[in-house]
């Protein structure tokens, strides 16, 4: 009986201790943060009928974008502080033929009384940088030796 108590008591001993390692106050846990962070400053530039490349300037990469539904894209963010409660957000872009046409989730976009009430309608085009493609080794070469275009 005594040769099962003392491994038995050994092996309850390092499973509660496993258990309540979060509740000990001198126990560092960081905070983890995963997907895009999302603002409502963010949701306010977005604008109906904007393309998906300025939407993509605008929020950066969607966390999902489905095969299946290519016209959804969707964003999450979620914070796990190390202390504290859990974060999550998340905003749904629907569109239909590259254009924006709809906004679901956490965030919705604010009214803008100023915008509303002035009599000429005015718009704001939102332009990405063009994407640059560098040139391969070998074009770079041609290139030097004074045979291309100087422009890559």
């Amino acid at each position: 009986m005594r040769k099962l108590l003392i491994p038995g008591v050994f092996i309850a001993t390092l499973l509660n201790g496993c258990g309540s390692v979060d509740k000990l106050p001198f126990v560092h846990r960081i905070d983890v943060q995963q997907g895009n962070v999302i603002t409502q400053e963010n949701i306010d530039q977005l604008k109906p009928g904007m393309t998906k490349r300025q939407v993509r300037f605008t929020l950066g990469s969607p966390m999902i974008a489905d095969t299946f539904h290519p016209d959804r894209w969707d964003y999450v963010y979620r914070m796990e502080p190390g202390k504290g409660e859990i974060e999550q957000k998340r905003v749904s872009l629907r569109f239909k033929d590259d254009a924006l046409i709809g906004i679901e989730g956490d965030y919705r976009p604010t009214p803008q009384p100023a915008l509303a009430a002035a009599s000429k309608p005015s718009t704001t085009v939102v332009v990405p940088p063009q994407e640059r493609k560098e040139a391969g080794i070998l074009t770079r070469i041609w290139q030097w030796l004074g045979f291309g275009k100087d422009e890559i």
